[in-house]
């Protein structure tokens, strides 16, 4: 994967992850997107557009999370999408997984908040979007996902609801990934 065409396929991306967040009833909420994430399934894309993209910004986090190197590279100018402005790109390096195609893959939302688990940050969102209680419950066509991932060094929680439909996810959670880098150097 050439860092030329990724950017090439943003404007793609851009139509279907909007339709998705629109779809979820989240648009009206005015919330940041604080990352987009892509997604590789070999080392050497994984390392190549590592390279392309420190000409665009720097490394702020190489954590392993889930026993994978995951980057945050925050870009010297953010990329538009939509109304959201996107400082950052979070490239995970591939583990096991092998994903059907390779590009772009979810944005991540931030529902400022003091949810530090998911039913806390569930109970937080369907208070702003009563309709999404019955995303979450599973009735849609949305394959919903709680976690809680964590870097080895991170000190903030940051549980992280997950909607996925068509090969795209917009993920939701209560703080930001530049808060999340900070709370590991603290």
């Amino acid at each position: 994967m050439q860092l030329e065409s990724l950017l090439n396929s943003w404007s793609e991306f851009e139509t279907r992850i909007l339709a998705l967040v629109d779809k979820l009833g989240l648009t009206d909420l005015k919330l940041e997107c604080d990352h987009a994430s892509l997604r590789v399934n070999t080392r050497e894309a994984a390392d190549k557009l590592t390279e392309s993209f420190s000409h665009l910004g720097c490394i702020i986090s190489n954590n392993m999370i889930n026993g994978r190197p995951i980057l945050i590279i925050k870009l010297h100018t953010a990329l538009n999408l939509g109304p959201f402005t996107v400082p950052c790109i979070e490239l995970p390096y591939p583990g096991s997984k092998q994903y059907p195609s390779e590009g772009w893959e979810h944005i991540e939302l931030v529902l400022a908040c003091n949810a530090t688990d998911c039913d806390t940050l569930e109970q937080a969102l369907v208070a702003e979007v009563p309709s999404i209680g019955a995303v979450l419950a599973g009735d849609s066509p949305f394959k919903v996902k709680r976690s809680s991932p964590q870097g080895d060094a991170e000190r903030l929680p940051n549980p992280t609801l997950a909607f996925g439909l068509d090969g795209l996810t917009v993920k939701v959670h209560p703080h930001g990934i530049e808060a999340i880098v900070a709370s590991e150097q603290a």
